[in-house]
Parts: C-alpha cells; structure tokens; sequence
C-alpha cells in the first residue's frame, strides 16, 4: 500500500494548521459537522432536480459516535460523498475547497447554504487525533474508498466497502497529557455542549446514541433480601441541535414568550429582558439579528472583567462568541447575536478576513438600537425609565469619551433629575419648558438630589422658577462639559461666576458696593492665605450668608472626582468666596473691617469659608480648630 505524501505547501500548511491557526482545540467538531453538512446539501440540491436520488430532506442526518474503549471519535453523513479523485484533490492538498468548486460550478446563489470555502477545516482533526480515517462513497458510484493519515508524513487511498453514498470520518484520540485531556471529546456531554455551542443550528439534524442506564428485572427472593438491583447500558438516539434559528423564522410566526425564553436561555439571564427586537436586513451585507436590552445590569458590567459582543454566526455556525467591533462601547449593554452570510472569513473561520462587512452591520445594527432607545422613551416611558437607571452611566461615557463626537447621537437619549418634582427629564423635555427670558440650561452638581437643593446657590434660579438638571452621577458634569450646549443653549454650572441671573442694575449696584469695600474683601481673602482666589460680592445668594463658587473650566464637584482616581496629582478648583451683601453678616464684617480688628476679621474669615465648605458636601481639614473658632466667637 504506497503511502502518497501531501506537496511541500500542503505539508507546511498543515503543520501551521495543527499548531497556530485555530485559537482552541474544540473547534475541530464545528469543522467536522460543518463538511458534512456541506456534503448533505451538495445531495439535497442534487435530489431537488434529479429523482432518482431518492432522499428527502428528512432523510439526511449527520450522526456521532464516541468508544471510550477505541479511543475513536466518528462523525458520519449521508450526503454527496467522495469519489477517490476527490479524496486525492480535496484531502491530498490542503486549501483546495470541494465546496467552493461546488458552488461555483452550479452558480449558486449567496443563500445556499454551503458552509466550507476553504478546504481547510477537515484538518483541524488532527490537533486533537493522532490517526484520521476517511470512509467515503461517491453518489452514484459503487465503490468506496478509505483516506488515512497520521499527519504530515502523508497518507493512503485504498478500496474499502459502504452501504450507502456518504463519508465517515473516524479520528483516533491523541493520548492525554498532563496540559491535554482528550479524552473530553468522548463524553457524551462535552460533545452534546460543542454541538449547542457551535452547530446548534446546522439545518439537518446531527444525532448521537445517547448511553442511559436501567435496572434490571428482579426476583422476588432479592427484593425481599433489600438486594441492590443491578443496571445495563442502553442507547437512544438523541437530536443534540434544534436546526431551525429563531431569527431566521417569520416575525409573526414567533410569540414573545419564545423571544423571550430564548434569550434567557440563550445568555444565561434568570431575568426576562427589558426589550428586544428582531431585525432582518436585505441589503448589502445582508443579516439577521436579535437584539436585547436586559432588565437589570450585569453584576460585573461596571467593571474591566465585564466582556461587551454579539455572537456573531455566518450560515448558522457560531464563529465569535463576543464579537466586540458589532457593538459601539455607549452600548455595550445589548445583548444578541449576528447571523451574516456576507462575512469574508479567514482561513481557519474564527476571525474576519475584511472588516469592511462587520464595520457596515456594526453601523447598521447601532442606528436601530438607537431607534429603538428613542421608540422605548417616547411610548415606554416608564420602562424608559428602568433602563436608564441600569445602563444611563454608561450612555453618558460615551458622551466624554468622545469628547463630544457623540453627542448628536445621544443626546437627545440622555436624561436627568430636574429641581422640578425630582422627577427624570430629558434635555428637549427642560429646554421646551425654559422660561421666555432663561439665557442657559441650569444644572448643579452633588452627591444627591436632596443635597443639591439645599445649595445656597438653588435659591434665586427656584425663586424665577427656573429648572435645575441634578447631577448626581461623577461623569455628569464632564458630560454637559463636553457637549457645551443643547439646541443652542449653552448649559451653565449654578455655581459658576456668570450664572447672569440678576438684572443688569442689579448687578451694578452690587459691583458698586464691591469697590466700596474692596479693601476688606481683600482683607478677607488675604486671611484665607491661598484656599480662595478672591472674595466677592454675591449676586446670587438671597437669604444665606455665603456659598463658594469657582472659576475655569474645574469645578469643585469635578475637583472630587478627579482626585478620587488613583494618580499622584492632585487637582484644585480655583475656589471664590461668596458674601451676600443684603444679609447681616456683610454688616458685622464692615463693622470689624472699619474697627481695625484685623485678627478677628481673620478668624470670621475662616468661619465663614468652612461654612461654605460644609454646604458644598466637602471634608473640612481642621473640624477641631473650627470648632474652637465658633466657640471663641459666641
């Protein structure tokens, strides 16, 4: 028996393909399945115009058998089979695709559902098998034919017998090593979780003869003696794959309830989700795709271990678990798969050779999440609602995350808590409620919606009736920074120098009464050596006595976030100290500025800027000397 050896590339090929091209070793059996099914749709496209083939659909099945005691592994078909020329040409030189010819040479159109192109994938058998055999029957043909190799040293072709027209492939396992168990692809539910994971919806049914134990039959004697009865093995046949995908079904064939079981089977979800969709795209490239939000964000999805993608399928075969380029990172919370017929693959089908198809579904399938989102908000409001309170933060980085590149793409989904009610609004819902005569959109910064509004600053805005968006969240405000304005409405910090909300006459009468007492805010400022830029005036406050603003592009809420994140550099806000002049304690400070008490001036001073401090929600560094201070003063 000559033994023929593969052509020097081939062999090379090989070689590449036992040791690099495939990421894991499990993906031998999608191969595998994937050929035969290949081959039965070769002989189901034949029968559709030949008769006397004699088959139906319901006829053809592919079939696993794994003995434990051989070691073996075998996956058979009943499909097209091989004549011995085409074992020499589709087995004897790697990257030669029987089904590409196939579908070439009979013009098939981009539907059919032939999965092999590149003639590759049958040798992924050999990373986990030391000894392929190939058995395999042409149709039409008499004889059969046996392709065996060990790997690169080659391989023989010799006469062998079949019943019927198909091909057998028996692999015998790689022996166990201390880093590899082979011996994991014959149990029967490593196998039966592959076939769910990867082939699960390969259109001809893949059976496997299931092994169950019985007890057998006892006799009355070892009943009544308590004797343990003794079991036999048995096999039934058991379809491991459910063939049809859900999303290649007609829409107004499914129930909710099957969207919705599906997904929490499908993603490991005990909650039902939020929403969904079913979206079906003929264009260039054409895909299907079932799209959820969940109800309820994952426990990690805040965090770096959180994995966002799609499962992206090409004809029903799973070949990305978490497809991250599908999904844009503001909505890395959608959960689903892809089910494309387009995709270029390469060679060993786990990644994409061309991006160019992936880059056109991503973009597709973002413009209807978006859609989606809008659809939810305008008609679900309150499920709307949910959603946002899960996932918001999420939207909102990629606002900052962009710098703003974003923005027209989100914003009209953002939402925030507003002074009115506390309830959550959105920025067209505030803007269309902005008084006549309001310049900004109006919004402060806090640890919560209760302790914004007790802000000194609140007070005017509240008392014009003015709306304040409540930022609560630590992204917030670099959210609005970032997008700068909304509908032409610059948005404007409560506690920013130029809120403009007094009148002009009202402004220069308090710009007035500040050069009349420049010297004692100087004098003031002076005394907190540093913690403040200057001390003003106020034309905001109108029954407290002080409150901090600041100056520049940093804010004292941005100031807490920045210098929460772990870095050496420390981050200060250009702080101002604030003094209403229509409250009593502007009268007490003019009267010990005019006095001369100097030290005293100083030590209300400091009072008066750890007031501030306290309402703004920041730690004071000295409580004690503070303390004191009042104590002193009373």
């Amino acid at each position: 028996m000559e033994t023929r050896q593969f052509k020097a590339e081939s062999k090379r090929l090989l070689e590449m393909m036992i040791h690099s091209i495939y990421t894991h070793k499990e993906i031998f059996l999608r191969e595998l399945i994937s050929n035969a099914s290949d081959a039965i749709d070769k002989l189901y496209f034949k029968s559709l115009t030949d008769d006397s083939v004699g088959l139906n659909k319901d006829d053809f099945a592919i079939t696993l058998h794994a003995d434990k005691d051989a070691r073996t592994l075998t996956i058979s078909d009943n499909g097209i089979g091989m004549t011995e020329e085409e074992l020499e040409n589709n087995l004897g030189t790697i990257a030669n695709s029987g089904s590409f010819k196939f579908k070439s040479e009979n013009k098939l159109e981009e539907d059919n559902q032939i999965i092999g192109q590149f003639g590759v994938g049958f040798y992924s058998a050999f990373m986990v098998a030391k000894k392929v055999t190939v058995i395999s029957r042409a149709y039409g043909s008499e004889k059969a034919y046996r392709w065996e190799s060990e790997g690169t040293e080659g391989y023989t072709i010799t006469e062998d017998t079949r019943e019927t027209a198909g091909t057998t492939v028996i692999l015998e396992l790689l022996d166990d090593t201390d880093d590899e168990k082979y011996s994991e692809f014959l149990e029967q539910y490593r196998l039966k979780t592959l076939v769910k994971k990867y082939s699960d919806y390969i259109r001809f049914p893949i059976n496997m003869d299931m092994r169950h134990s019985r007890p057998l039959e006892q006799s009355e004697e070892d009943k009544k003696a308590g004797k343990a009865p003794e079991y036999e093995d048995y096999y039934e046949k058991e379809t491991l794959n459910s063939m049809t995908p859900l999303w290649k079904k007609n829409k107004n064939e499914i129930t909710e309830e099957e969207y919705k079981h599906f997904y929490t089977e499908k993603f490991y979800d005990y909650n039902e989700p939020l929403k969904y969709t079913h979206v079906k795209n003929e264009g260039m490239p054409s895909y299907n795709a079932l799209l959820y939000i969940p109800s309820k964000a994952p426990y990690d999805y805040y965090s770096k271990e959180y994995e966002k993608g799609l499962q992206l399928y090409s004809n029903g075969v799973l070949i990305m678990d978490k497809c991250a380029d599908l999904l844009p990172d503001y909505f890395s919370f959608v959960k689903g798969l892809v089910d494309s017929e387009d995709l270029s693959l390469n060679i060993s089908r786990e990644m994409l050779q061309h991006d160019r198809q992936l880059k056109s579904i991503a973009k597709s399938i973002e413009k209807t999440i978006n859609s989606e989102l809008k659809k939810m908000l305008k008609n679900e409001r309150e499920k709307y609602e949910d959603f946002w309170k899960a996932f918001g933060v999420q939207m909102k980085y990629g606002i900052y995350s962009g710098f703003g590149a974003n923005r027209e793409k989100l914003q009209d989904l953002l939402m925030f808590t507003s002074s009115a009610e506390g309830k959550l609004v959105t920025l067209e819902e505030y803007v269309s409620r902005m008084k006549e005569e309001q310049k900004y959109i109006y919004y402060a910064s806090g640890e919560s919606f209760e302790r914004i509004k007790q802000l000194p600053q609140t007070e005017i805005l509240l008392e014009k009736g003015y709306e304040i968006l409540c930022l609560t969240d630590g992204i917030d405000e670099f959210v609005v920074k970032s997008m700068n304005a909304y509908k032409e409405k610059e948005f404007r910090n409560i506690s920013a120098d130029d809120t403009e909300v007094e009148s002009t006459e009202k402004q220069e009468e308090i710009k007035a009464k500040e050069e009349e007492n420049s010297d004692m805010l100087q004098k003031l400022t002076d005394a907190l050596d540093g913690k403040v830029t200057k001390v003003i005036l106020s034309k905001r406050l109108k029954t407290h006595p002080v409150c901090l603003s600041t100056e520049g592009d940093i804010t004292m809420e941005m100031e807490k976030v920045l210098n929460s994140m772990p870095t050496d550099e420390k981050i200060h806000a250009k702080r101002v100290l604030e003094i209403n002049p229509e409250h009593d304690i502007f009268s007490k400070l003019k009267a010990i500025s005019d006095s001369g008490d100097s030290e005293k001036l100083s030590k209300y001073a400091k009072i008066l800027y750890t007031q501030a401090l306290l309402i703004e929600g920041v730690s004071i560094e000295n409580p004690a000397e503070f303390s004191n201070l009042v104590c002193e003063l009373m």
